[in-house]
């Protein structure tokens, strides 16, 4: 008899462990497939940028500090950074973006320049796309993390090495008013 029950128990961990790892590979497999959606509009992003610096070059001669430090993180080769790399490049280039679009706003021949309204248009678009893929991205994050640490699937994500990941947030200077000086 308690050999029927010790074996049931150990069908049903078997079993438990089976459907949780089966869950894991579809939260890792969602959290995968929600970066690279991510991914293609930062990467849209990313290649928009230089465009824009050289269209805004020619009018803002003062500004050549937020110009640098835009081309400074651009200069990083995408491809071969990490998901969080990438998080962190990003957020930085946000920050480097809202700062330009503040200064473009001095400069009417700038704002003028039908160039210039072209690719601020397309950054506009991209900067939507990002912010509704972020979203998505952070609500797949937060399951995944989710199940990483609630018991008992959290011993189950130890022994297969599941780690939580990391969502993508705005850092605090994002949160504050860009001060412009001219």
């Amino acid at each position: 008899m308690w050999i029927y029950i010790v074996v049931a128990i150990i069908v049903l961990i078997i079993i438990y462990f089976i459907v949780t790892y089966n869950n894991f590979v579809k939260l890792n497999n969602t959290f995968k497939e929600a970066f690279s959606t991510m991914d293609v509009y930062l990467k849209k992003r990313w290649d928009l940028i230089p465009n824009i610096v050289e269209t805004v070059k020619g009018y803002v001669k003062h500004e050549k500090d937020t110009l640098k430090e835009m081309v400074e993180l651009r200069n990083s080769t995408y491809e071969s950074m990490s998901t969080n790399e990438k998080v962190e490049v990003n957020n930085k280039l946000s920050q480097e973006i809202n700062k330009l679009m503040a200064i473009a706003e001095s400069y009417p021949d700038l704002k003028a320049s039908e160039n210039f309204k072209d690719l601020s248009q397309q950054l506009t678009k991209v900067e939507e796309d990002i912010a509704n893929s972020r979203k998505y991205y952070n609500g797949v994050v937060k399951k995944f993390n989710d199940k990483v640490q609630m018991f008992p699937s959290n011993i189950i994500a130890k022994i297969l090495g599941y780690k939580e990941q990391k969502m993508f947030e705005i850092n605090e200077n994002e949160r504050e008013n860009i001060k412009v000086e001219l």
